[in-house]
């Protein structure tokens, strides 16, 4: 691999990971299509997520340190009872546990049978279509400090899901936030907090794992690909939260749409090959 290749990788990441198309699932396909013609490898793209999460840290600094505050401050008891942000700071911590657990118990087949290209393209098209039904027909009128203990777990799985390369870690949960009642700013800030452990951890993880070895990439090319995922990470959350407050969803829908039809025709000509 080569360093333009960890650059494009790097800024499709950063364009990606918190829209609701798959970044997984961009990284998947991109490489396919660069010099190498190779899959990037699950390791390597758990660790360039790194540098969009650190973009999160920073943009959302101040709910993090007012969240994370109010947790270390408040008594052990009921979460339901506890101020919101208390209890925000706990469903972030329960939802984290699918995605960690699953993550775990599924490791290999995320790192081998699930990265199919032909998977990827049906869960492109399939969530797609979920996240347009849910667009229309979520009530949007509830606030981020309304949410409640069985919200918080059902959008910890939602986001266990995106461990199929083509879900979207923020397209599941955004979706279930909106047939729950949330917002589409309430959705999409909730999505961004809820990654931040298990992205971190995932990240941090495979870093250790595979020291020396990422795959097709060095470790140079690999942090390089994590900073320029960060940079542009940043501006990307500044427009999304920009866009979904006077905007639907229903563009990145067709997107996906698009995008997962493409890939199943490549597949059919056999101008891809899905592993």
């Amino acid at each position: 691999m080569h360093w333009l290749d960890a650059i494009i990788l790097g800024l499709i990441q950063g364009l990606t990971e918190f829209l609701p198309v798959s970044s997984s699932a961009h990284i998947r396909i991109a490489g396919e299509f660069l010099p190498a013609a190779t899959d990037p490898g699950a390791a390597f793209t758990a660790i360039i997520q790194i540098g969009t999460e650190a973009a999160v840290l920073i943009y959302f600094r101040k709910d993090i340190w007012r969240i994370a505050m109010s947790w270390l401050r408040s008594p052990m008891g009921r979460i339901a009872a506890e101020a919101p942000d208390v209890r925000l700071g706990w469903l972030v911590l329960i939802g984290t546990l699918p995605i960690s657990i699953l993550g775990l118990l599924l490791k290999d087949f995320i790192e081998g049978s699930l990265r199919n290209l032909a998977i990827t393209a049906a869960m492109l098209i399939i969530f797609g279509i979920v996240l347009g039904v849910a667009d229309r027909f979520g009530r949007r009128i509830k606030e981020l400090n309304q949410m409640t203990m069985r919200d918080g777990i059902l959008l910890g799985f939602a986001q266990a899901m995106a461990l199929v390369p083509g879900v979207s870690r923020s397209g599941g949960t955004i979706s279930i936030a909106l047939f729950l009642g949330y917002t589409r700013e309430a959705a999409a800030r909730y999505s961004f907090l809820l990654a931040i452990p298990a992205v971190l951890a995932s990240g941090f993880y495979q870093l250790a794992r595979h020291w020396g070895d990422f795959g097709p990439f060095g470790f140079a090319e690999t942090a390089l690909a994590t900073a320029v995922a960060f940079v542009v990470g940043y501006g990307v959350i500044v427009v999304f939260l920009k866009l979904v407050s006077n905007y639907s969803y229903m563009s990145f829908v067709w997107y996906r749409l698009a995008l997962g039809a493409g890939i199943l025709a490549l597949l059919a000509t056999g101008t891809l090959s899905a592993m």
